[in-house]
């Protein structure tokens, strides 16, 4: 009764907008269905020592009922009320234990049925592995022993995981976890006539915002964030569970390394209308594990008012933490700019520490010339600094002495140049359990791990070491041509014994132990199949080509299993594609991905169609780049999509194997806003398909994506970017896709709807889906399988089947080249 109840939810949904099509949920093609519901491959997870391997497993895709569960939806949160947990998580049904050394796989026993676990940590010392459990009214915390490989609860209450910080490991007998006040049942009730209405109000002061989803609106949300944020934290020991301090509405828990202490950053009203949760009025202190007051390290404003700007901030203290060197030090970062970054100042950071027992005076430790982003610690005398500037997509990584204070710059890079990118270093647990820089030879260098590796050559991961004197990058291990391979664990970083990840356009990705020192062959740990046998056989290639005015441009293009172009002719298109902002051509014009991976598909991807006889550009390049200095990137935005998709359609024409009269365009989210652009402002394509984008810019009047400039600033370039501005001219067919229940900042649903309004009104070819449920990325299995459906029938109506063009035709679209 639960399912015919939610399918016809589902159709009335869907039906207050298509009334015609009150058909309720469809089947796409077989070979689509099954491709979308392929069980997915483990993910694995593996300790320092190398000795065991967690193996994960993952249900497909929850069903629409599952989405259907209660939610409440307030102060930027999203969350079940019945069972104190966020809504729309992703859980894993299974888990088995792998000895590396024999290759033994055991199963776990005790596992809760039905297992929905998620927030997997292993221990300090590496013996046990925590997990929650959630189900439809409660959250619990379980715990796997990893000699006896058996799984049983610890808690005795329900946790409360509503604000985030599930639990923390203490050591590996002691645990530090949130858990409920009261009942669900307990909540206040809402009352038919509230005691008033909702009152907001401003006094002259600034208070630029985002367009936040799912905010308090009323004084009933209030006192139900109240209710449901507030928890106890406790200290479980041995099963027994022991209170620590007062309850509160709790953000952030952090245990000192040495683990006598907890810094606790915890909300309290009056609660803002304005921005979420994390951003409310807090006070960061300082707790022992008993829970007796230390100290009150800040109190923090609301964040509504925060300067607007990608890089101002509030003139507060921010980035409170532990110094993960020390045993009970804390440190955090103070704005030297009043928070406004185009004061013309040589610092506009400087870091603080204070350490145990938390009087007298702060120390200053550095200051930084760009906004402070991150440290990781090392030891007495090397920590690693990042340091920011959004706007002009630049970054500094600087080494620390904490020792003698110095500084040094060791990298200056734009965020945007993937080439120059050096890796992450790789970490190693100090004598506290933390996590910390892991030096070689003698302290001199640093081991780097880049997963990615991009090159001319395409993505290339490696390994390397990084002299900290010289700031040379010196590469010890990087994937062979012909394949893509990764470093996932460095398990030996003196003898350089790996886990790495392999895979090559027919061989499913595995895990391996590679060890540099003996040259040995690799030793295969894991020995998981092809779950997408449909696609044997369809070939990959980047392709690369340029745009009218020089930049290079590159794309992923698929093909279908034994196609030949000179037998076969020009196949019908699917570009799909996301625009990217660049301030260097140069940046733009850099390769990225690798045709060597093996090709994975989820619900997002254009790869399916490839089975159906479609060519596939895939990550077609779409960057849109300051012109000179005078510029920024969207002054020029409609031309350079313009330049972007003819070369792209030209590319594949060329080649033989597109046929340009018979070419759709596709993307999600800022995608989608490219795709209606591209159908506004050109005739280059039969159809489009856009996904939960955002159409008219002047909703988002504080600025979207990288564009910092607001409405105010800059009415006419709001103007021009919105397709909804030009929906008169949009005569190309277009499926508009959204959830229901988006909460992705400026993507409300009201974008599509109102869009779909206007092409109407103006007597275009529009068709509008609603998924029932869904948020800003698609879960439901009912409604991918649908959108499969929606987007198969779209794209052979207008493009497959469109009517093919006589040669010699003077169209348009060949007009364009």
């Amino acid at each position: 009764m639960r399912r015919l109840t939610l399918l016809v939810v589902a159709a009335a949904v869907c039906g207050a907008v298509l009334a015609q099509d009150n058909t309720g949920y469809q089947l796409p093609p077989k070979d689509l269905a099954d491709l979308l519901l392929a069980p997915p491959t483990p993910l694995v997870s593996v300790d320092r020592k190398g000795q065991w391997m967690l193996l994960s497993r993952r249900p497909s895709y929850p069903s629409v009922e599952e989405l259907a569960q209660p939610e409440l939806r307030i102060a930027g949160l999203r969350f079940n009320p019945g069972n104190y947990a966020l809504s729309r998580q992703n859980f894993t049904n299974g888990f088995s234990l792998k000895n590396l050394g024999t290759g033994q796989e055991y199963p776990i026993q005790g596992l809760p049925v039905p297992l929905m676990a998620g927030n997997i940590a292993w221990s300090p010392g590496e013996s046990k592995i925590a997990f929650t459990n959630t189900t439809g009214h409660r959250v619990d915390l379980y715990v796997i022993d990893i000699a006896t490989r058996k799984a049983a609860r610890v808690n005795a209450t329900a946790l409360n995981t509503i604000t985030g910080g599930a639990y923390r490991w203490i050591d590996d007998k002691t645990l530090l976890y949130k858990i409920i006040l009261k009942p669900a049942n307990a909540a206040p009730p809402r009352q038919l006539v509230p005691k008033g209405p909702a009152i907001q109000e401003t006094l002259g002061k600034s208070a630029p915002s985002a367009t936040f989803e799912d905010l308090i609106r009323s004084p009933y949300d209030e006192s139900l964030f109240a209710f449901y944020g507030e928890a106890r934290l406790v200290k479980n020991i041995g099963g027994v569970e022991t209170p620590i301090g007062k309850p509160g509405i709790f953000v952030s828990i952090e245990v000192s390394p040495d683990r006598r202490f907890i810094l606790l950053r915890t909300i309290h009203k009056p609660f803002s209308y304005l921005v979420p949760a994390n951003r409310f009025n807090a006070t960061v202190a300082v707790i022992d594990v008993t829970g007796r007051p230390i100290k009150t390290i800040a109190d923090l404003p609301s964040g509504e008012s925060t300067p607007r700007g990608f890089d101002n901030t509030q003139n507060q203290p921010r980035d409170f933490g532990w110094r993960a060197d020390k045993p009970s030090t804390l440190f955090w970062c103070t704005p030297l700019d009043s928070g406004l970054m185009r004061k013309r100042m040589e610092f506009h950071d400087a870091v603080y520490e204070l350490p145990a027992p938390f009087t007298g005076d702060a120390k200053p430790l550095f200051r930084t010339k760009l906004r402070f982003a991150d440290i990781i610690w090392g030891n007495d005398s090397t920590a690693l600094v990042f340091e920011l500037l959004r706007s002009r997509q630049m970054e500094h990584l600087l080494r620390f002495n904490p020792a003698t204070g110095e500084t040094s710059l060791l990298i200056q890079r734009n965020t945007t140049d993937a080439y120059s990118d050096p890796g992450a270093p790789v970490l190693i647990r100090n004598r506290f359990g933390e996590p910390v820089l892991r030096t070689v030879d003698n302290g001199t260098r640093l081991l780097l791990n880049n997963p990615v590796g991009s090159s001319p050559d395409g993505d290339r991961p490696f390994l390397s070491k990084f002299d900290l004197g010289s700031g040379h990058n010196d590469i010890v291990w990087r994937c062979p041509s012909g394949r893509f391979e990764f470093i996932s664990e460095v398990l030996d970083a003196d003898r350089l014994i790996l886990l790495s990840r392999e895979e090559s356009p027919r061989e499913v990705p595995n895990y391996y132990i590679k060890d540099l020192s003996s040259h040995t062959a690799d030793k295969p740990v894991t020995s998981f199949v092809n779950p997408y046998p449909q696609l044997e056989g369809i070939t990959r290639e980047k392709v690369h080509y340029k745009r009218a005015d020089g930049v290079d441009l590159t794309g992923d293009l698929y093909l279908p299993k034994g196609y030949d172009a000179g037998r076969d002719g020009p196949l019908p298109v699917l570009l799909w594609a996301y625009p990217r902002e660049f301030n260097s051509a140069a940046d733009a014009a850099q390769v990225r991905g690798s045709q060597f991976r093996f090709t994975t598909i989820n619900w997002a991807s254009p790869v399916f169609w490839v089975i159906r006889g479609y060519a596939i550009l895939d990550n077609a390049e779409m960057p849109i780049v300051a012109t000179d200095s005078s510029k920024k990137p969207n002054d020029d935005f409609v031309d350079q999509l313009r330049l972007n998709a003819e070369a792209a359609i030209h590319k594949l024409s060329a080649m033989g194997v597109g046929d340009s009269n018979r070419v759709a365009v596709g993307g999600h989210s800022y995608g989608a806003f490219m795709t209606v652009n591209l159908l506004a402002h050109t005739k280059l394509f039969k159809a489009g398909i856009a996904r939960s984008g955002a159409y008219n810019r002047s909703l988002t009047p504080f600025g979207f994506q990288n564009e910092d400039r607001t409405y105010w600033e800059d009415p006419k370039l709001y103007y021009d970017m919105s397709p909804f501005s030009y929906a008169d001219k949009i005569t190309t067919p277009l499926l508009l896709v959204h959830g229901e229940m988006d909460d992705n900042p400026g993507t409300f649903p009201i974008q599509s709807e109102r869009l779909y309004n206007a092409i109407k009104g103006h007597g275009g070819t529009v068709r509008y889906i609603v998924l029932p449920y869904e948020a800003h990325g698609y879960r439901g299995r009912e409604n991918l399988l649908h959108l499969l459906y929606e987007e198969n029938a779209w794209l052979d109506k207008y493009v497959k089947n469109a009517p093919r063009q006589p040669a010699g035709a003077d169209t348009h679209r060949q007009k364009a080249f």
